[in-house]
């Protein structure tokens, strides 16, 4: 068996809530912003569930149609799937790995670029992350108000304070390409 996909950990991990059908589990992982850590489609959802329900990690329970929609296939998690899943999370906590994000990468490369040009795209990317931690403090603030327990979400708030690293970085380097304290390469 494949190592479990990020996808195919947070299925297993519904499914440790109660048995549940794939729409579900996709309104399920969209309400609950899961989509800002993995990619949430619902073609991948589905073929993540026959792969899991090959390797026998979830099982069909049961079927239902509800008035003129498509049959739905109810699914639960398996002993099998239990143990990938405490596999799965033991590993990713425990080891960590270079993951190869895109920002520092373009921040290697940014020398190629006018200074001009990377400061209004920083600009534009500080903006962005601005928004996103406006969007975070709210997830914590709602969290918090709903009494829903702490484990549930403090992935937001290891989300907001690495956001709020990578803000101050950049205002640092906004400030120091501005006031060319940075020397650049790239002629303007």
């Amino acid at each position: 068996m494949a190592a479990l996909t990020p996808l195919a950990i947070s299925t297993i991990a519904l499914l440790a809530e109660r048995p549940m059908h794939p729409y579900e589990m996709l309104q399920l992982l969209i309400e609950r912003r899961d989509d800002r850590l993995l990619k949430v489609r619902a073609g991948s959802l589905y073929h993540t569930i026959e792969r899991l329900e090959r390797d026998q990690l979830v099982e069909a329970v049961g079927t239902e149609r509800s008035g003129n929609r498509p049959e739905r296939t109810t699914y639960a998690m398996t002993d099998a799937g239990r143990d990938a899943l405490r596999s799965a999370v033991t590993d990713l906590l425990r080891t960590p790995v270079n993951e190869y994000p895109r920002f520092p990468f373009a921040l290697s490369e940014a020398h190629n670029l006018p200074a001009d040009e990377v400061i209004t795209l920083l600009a534009e990317r500080r903006d962005a992350l601005a928004a996103d931690e406006a969007e975070l403090e709210s997830v914590i603030v709602r969290a918090h108000e709903r009494g829903v327990h702490e484990a549930y979400w403090f992935v937001a708030d290891y989300l907001l304070t690495v956001h709020r690293a990578e803000l101050a970085w950049i205002d640092r380097l906004l400030d120091r390409l501005r006031t060319k304290d940075l020397a650049w390469p790239h002629p303007q």
